[in-house]
């Protein structure tokens, strides 16, 4: 605003007090981001732009040290009035309290049968999948019901239909995704709006590392029951983890659709229940809700590509063309 209110008065003082208060403001806005104001400060912090204020309208005239002075108000009030300090717990969030709350963390697991998986598999997908996500939620919930905010959970495709190879994960989301519709009722006379998105397959890194997936394959190898071993064959249970090396070619790299549906469910005024991004995501409930069962296992086993076959199956169909 100097730029377009020059002083009028007192020539070089009245330069120098303007500079002075925009060196302030910038000094000002800096520490305001970089670091909480306590609640004895903030009537300090306020205070030295009103007085600086004054001092330009008492150098560059009554219109320019106004705008001066009304700018800086803006400022401080903007930055500094929502930044005093509410103890929760042994945590310290702002005052103006808490918007949203977004729980995405999540793990596939090894893609295996559930017959194969170990129990730690299982209950490594409950805890950071299901558990993880409720305990965050209901940490946060005393701030969202106050600012009558936004819990948005990431479930998944897996979490509303059955997919091979997918038990401890499909389940775990099937958890979290029942645990957001349950709470979108519950929360609702609060004001506190609850949305789950449902993603189908897009490149986010969930499947882990070659290292990760050795480390389960070994998991699973070693609590395989001996009988249960030999009926699918090594082949068979060392040719899982092959289905990790395919899973980017069936997944999206753009993550924008994802990324939208948080944002809308989080900012949009009458946000929706469920959000389902990524080309697949209508297509498999779909043919799961409306076509006979033994359609959409055919049609999934296709699609996936989950036609490897154990080992006494296997020999068994060999034995029986052979007759």
């Amino acid at each position: 605003w100097i730029t377009f209110f020059p002083p009028t008065c007192c020539g070089p003082f009245g330069w120098f007090c303007a500079g002075v208060t925009v060196l302030f403001g910038v000094t000002l806005l800096c520490v305001a981001k970089r670091s909480p104001v306590e609640k004895a400060n903030v009537l300090v912090w306020r205070l030295l732009p009103v007085l600086l204020g004054l001092l330009c309208v008492a150098t560059l005239g009554a219109a320019e040290g106004l705008v001066v002075f009304c700018g800086t108000c803006l400022i401080s009030s903007a930055y500094l009035g929502s930044r005093a300090l509410l103890p929760v717990g042994d945590k310290a969030v702002l005052i103006t309290g808490l918007w949203g709350v977004v729980n995405n963390a999540g793990i596939l697991g090894f893609p295996a049968g559930g017959e194969l998986l170990p129990m730690s598999m299982y209950r490594q997908c409950m805890e950071v999948n299901f558990f993880g996500a409720v305990e965050v939620s209901k940490t946060f919930l005393p701030l969202l019901r106050k600012s009558k905010g936004r819990l948005v959970n990431v479930s998944s495709m897996a979490g509303g239909i059955p997919l091979p190879r997918c038990a401890a994960y499909g389940a775990s989301k099937a958890a979290l995704s029942m645990f957001s519709g349950v709470m979108r009722q519950e929360l609702s006379k609060w004001g506190v709006k609850v949305a789950a998105i449902h993603p189908s397959g897009f490149r986010t890194g969930i499947q882990g590392t070659s290292n990760v997936w050795e480390k389960q394959e070994k998991e699973m190898m070693e609590n395989l029951p001996a009988d249960t071993r030999q009926d699918y064959g090594e082949d068979y249970l060392l040719g899982l983890k092959d289905y990790l090396l395919r899973m980017p070619a069936y997944c999206e790299a753009d993550l924008s659709p994802v990324l939208s549906a948080i944002l809308h469910a989080l900012l949009a005024k009458r946000p929706q229940g469920v959000y389902t991004p990524g080309k697949g995501a209508y297509m498999f409930p779909w043919v799961f809700c409306y076509l006979p069962l033994w359609f959409y296992d055919f049609f999934v086993s296709k699609m996936m590509n989950t036609e490897s076959v154990p080992r006494v199956l296997r020999a068994s169909e060999a034995k029986s063309k052979n007759l």
